[in-house]
């Protein structure tokens, strides 16, 4: 089983306790986040449909940060007596993936951001049963 994640404005391809390099994360070594699943192919089944694919996810710990090369550069323009000599070394951040799968959602769970109604009567009575 494998999957394409977006991750840093990329797409990656892991599967079960891959270690892969994305552009640096904020949080520290053993945190774990989760990425949205893309496409997710598990033996002959492909599975790519907005709606299905959307409840898998993948989680994966920090393993630690890296450092990709040093990159030199050098501005010269002849008889100016300019030269310039710069350097940049992008940052990175390695994960180690945990897991491949649809969330579970719990019987009679709510939708977040949805709330019953209660009466005013109902609220009152919890309001005193409170007080007793």
């Amino acid at each position: 089983m494998y999957a394409i994640v977006r991750c840093g404005g990329r797409q990656e391809k892991v599967a079960l306790d891959d270690v892969v390099t994305v552009d640096k994360l904020a949080g520290a070594a053993g945190d774990s986040i989760t990425l949205p699943a893309l496409l997710v192919v598990d033996g002959d089944r492909v599975i790519s449909d907005p709606a299905e694919v959307g409840r898998y996810q993948v989680t994966a710990d920090i393993v630690g940060d890296a450092a990709g090369p040093k990159i030199n550069m050098i501005h010269y323009r002849n008889k100016t007596g300019y030269r310039r000599r710069l350097g940049h070394r992008q940052r990175y951040t390695q994960l180690r993936i945990t897991g491949i799968g649809a969330e579970a959602k719990q019987p009679g769970a709510k939708a977040q951001g949805t709330a019953e109604p209660q009466s005013k009567a109902r609220t009152q009575s919890a309001a005193q049963a409170k007080e007793d």
